[in-house]
């Protein structure tokens, strides 16, 4: 039985990625073996399950029916290995993440070295960056962003909290340039340090008093993608900074910043944490999941 099983996670692997590089990143293992796997499993069943060339590759009218069957028999293992999972009632096994880099490393991360502390059979994979994955194709688990969620039906979601965002400024800076009392005095002469990624430079938002939102733009001598360079900015009063709440407490508890004006509503960026869409949830991943959903938003409460 073992034999008929060699080979089929490789090759819905390959048809899932689109490339035999793709799916040896996925499955942590080399181009080569995945090759060697495919061609040993045509071998056997005896037909061409792809038809390569130097640039791409396709299934044949045998691969396509193959993989829905093997699709499927994946998928009812996986049940039986999630049936197994919560019969132990521990979570075992690599969870892959990715997630925004700053977030991460300063309250995510912490939370996630406490949950595998609780789970000695648990192993985590963590990636730290801004930049939007592929979860299929970079061969994650989960995945944790900021903000709206492309509408498509191949990602599940969980909302794990909201980042709610602070417009603060130096006292200096203030003292300097005038303390704007809303959100119609955000203009000359006042300016900003922006986060700014792949050339796109961030507005701000924010809700008027009847709920409506309301972009602004100010003109800025800094531009980056790291908030915590913006925090330091901030603090020197290179300009006003819209940051996260969380991110901002520690220098608007000691006074280096202050509040520049209370919001008629505040604005905040939702963070959900994404996984491809399949028909069984594996319990080490629910796990990781229904954690973050319980310790993650009181750290980034308003305070």
């Amino acid at each position: 039985m073992s034999q008929r099983l060699q080979g089929i996670e490789e090759f819905v692997a390959a048809v899932e990625a689109g490339s035999f590089a793709l799916a040896a990143q996925r499955l942590h293992v080399t181009r080569s073996a995945v090759a060697k796997s495919i061609a040993r499993l045509e071998a056997r069943l005896d037909t061409r399950l792809f038809l390569r060339t130097t640039r791409s590759q396709s299934l044949t009218e045998e691969g396509h029916g193959y993989y829905e069957r093997c699709r499927r028999a994946l998928a009812e293992l996986d049940a039986a290995e999630a049936l197994t999972d919560v019969a132990r009632s521990t979570a075992a096994g690599l969870v892959r993440l990715s997630m925004p880099a700053m977030l991460g490393r300063l309250k995510i991360g912490p939370l996630l070295l406490a949950l595998a502390r609780r789970h000695p059979g648990l192993s985590l994979e963590l990636g730290f960056s801004d930049r939007r994955v592929d979860l299929v194709e970079e061969g994650l688990d989960l995945a944790i962003r900021s903000g709206e969620l492309p509408d498509t039906s191949d990602l599940v979601a969980r909302s794990v909290g909201v980042q709610w965002m602070a417009l603060c400024a130096a006292p200096a800076y203030l003292d300097e340039r005038g303390h704007p009392r809303g959100i119609e005095a955000l203009q000359a002469p006042h300016e900003a340090v922006l986060y700014a990624r792949d050339g796109q430079v961030s507005t701000w938002r924010f809700h008027d008093a009847e709920g409506r939102l309301v972009e602004v733009t100010l003109p800025s001598r800094l531009r980056c993608d790291s908030a915590e360079v913006l925090l330091e900015a901030a603090i020197g009063g290179m300009g006003l900074a819209r940051l996260p709440a969380w991110l901002a407490a520690d220098a608007l508890a000691a006074g280096t910043l202050v509040r520049v004006f209370e919001e008629p509503k505040p604005f905040g960026f939702e963070l959900n944490v994404i996984r491809a869409r399949s028909r069984y949830l594996p319990f080490k991943t629910r796990v990781v999941i229904d954690w973050l959903a319980e310790h993650l938003p009181p750290l980034l409460a308003v305070p």
